[in-house]
């Protein structure tokens, strides 16, 4: 069963001890209590929280669990009882802010998109590695432990040679016109949003699951709500995408902020010579697995689950486990990183570059309404 922490959060009782993990989170906001109860869970410290004023910072610190409120950011980076800082902010300060903690000499979390530009996100992967400093970015759905079974199976030859892949991803939160976010305006969350937002976490998925790379693509975007109250909005409400990947596979996309009733359907299913396998992120308990003479659903039973998924399967079956859960694994194992133990699947600096410049050929694709490539260079 379930071990509980001080804080009644669940654990698990297969981590092994780890040294302490004393952390810092620049952003006050929704994401910044999610990484501040994972950074619990994992037995870290939330040594302190920095927000968009001194204020906000003293406003939220005890709901964060945070020893103290720092006055701003330069001060949370500078604070030599930090080891590493979850940068939780609008995605135009994730550069500056990574750049200035890897330069004090800590690791980083930083949130997703990585930056607004492959270039920015590629100084941001260019500097952990020249620190030797542990960052990681939070592509959680990696940690669905029906999502590492779908990996293991295909790893495995189970469903043959993958030759499709297709799915969605789409919610509903931008759906009317008075419905706004920073994220809207291009200054503060880049020339991308439906998809540098959730169309990243799609397509870093596929390439996940399937150990295949997409290498070219064509994109079309909409903005389907163009004035939102204040100036034009130029950040895309709806992209959709086809691909092809390095082995042959096919596939195409479909990103939503204005779906109505769906709030958060990330759908990906993946087709292959002896079967299929489909995983809806609203429905994470389960794997549909089909086959031509069969089909079924298989159910997260760390029983029955392969190693590599049972281990993240953090209750027994019939004891949902849901987003938080995923993100707590994550977080977990960037602690187990940080003591020298890095994991398989653990998505770093290097993923969220990728994302930066699958990003690019969306946003050029759509703009030249023509096929491009996908390079990693």
């Amino acid at each position: 069963m379930a071990l509980t922490d001080s804080t009644g959060l669940a654990g698990s009782r297969h981590d092994p001890p780890v040294s302490g993990y004393r952390a810092a989170i620049i952003g006050a906001g929704f994401m910044g209590r999610v990484h501040a109860r994972a950074i619990r869970v994992a037995g870290g410290h939330v040594v302190g929280v920095s927000g968009s004023t001194p204020d906000r910072a003293a406003a939220t610190a005890a709901e964060f669990g945070a020893a103290r409120a720092f006055p701003d950011a330069a001060a949370l980076i500078a604070d030599d009882e930090v080891d590493v800082v979850h940068v939780c902010t609008p995605n135009h300060l994730h550069t500056e802010f990574t750049l200035a903690a890897l330069a004090a000499g800590k690791h980083v979390v930083c949130e997703k998109p990585l930056a607004t530009s492959a270039d920015a996100a590629a100084a941001m992967a260019d500097a952990a590695a020249a620190r030797g400093k542990v960052a990681t970015v939070p592509f959680v759905y990696r940690f669905h432990p029906m999502v590492r079974e779908a990996r293991e199976r295909i790893r495995s030859g189970s469903v043959g040679t993958v030759h499709l892949a297709h799915g969605s991803y789409l919610q509903d939160w931008l759906l009317r016109p008075e419905d706004d976010n920073w994220r809207v305006d291009a200054a503060l969350g880049g020339p991308t949003r439906a998809f540098g937002d959730i169309g990243s976490h799609w397509c870093d998925l596929l390439e996940f699951v399937t150990g295949d790379r997409i290498t070219g693509l064509s994109a079309q975007t909409v903005t389907v709500n163009g004035n939102r109250g204040g100036p034009p909005v130029t950040t895309e409400d709806i992209a959709t995408l086809q691909f092809a990947t390095a082995t042959g596979m096919v596939g195409s996309t479909v990103i939503s902020q204005v779906s109505a009733g769906r709030k958060n359907r990330l759908l990906l299913e993946i087709s292959g010579t002896e079967g299929s396998l489909a995983f809806d992120q609203e429905q994470p308990e389960l794997l549909w697995h089909g086959r031509r003479d069969h089909s079924g659903l298989l159910i997260r039973d760390p029983q029955t689950l392969s190693p590599a998924a049972a281990r993240y399967a953090r209750t027994p079956a019939g004891h949902a486990q849901g987003y938080q859960d995923c993100f707590d694994a994550f977080v977990a194992d960037t602690r187990a990183a940080v003591d020298g133990d890095h994991r398989d699947g653990l998505p770093t600096f290097d993923d969220g570059l990728r994302a930066a410049r699958l990003a690019d050929a969306v946003l050029a694709s759509a703009h030249k309404r023509e096929w491009v490539a996908v390079g990693d260079d």
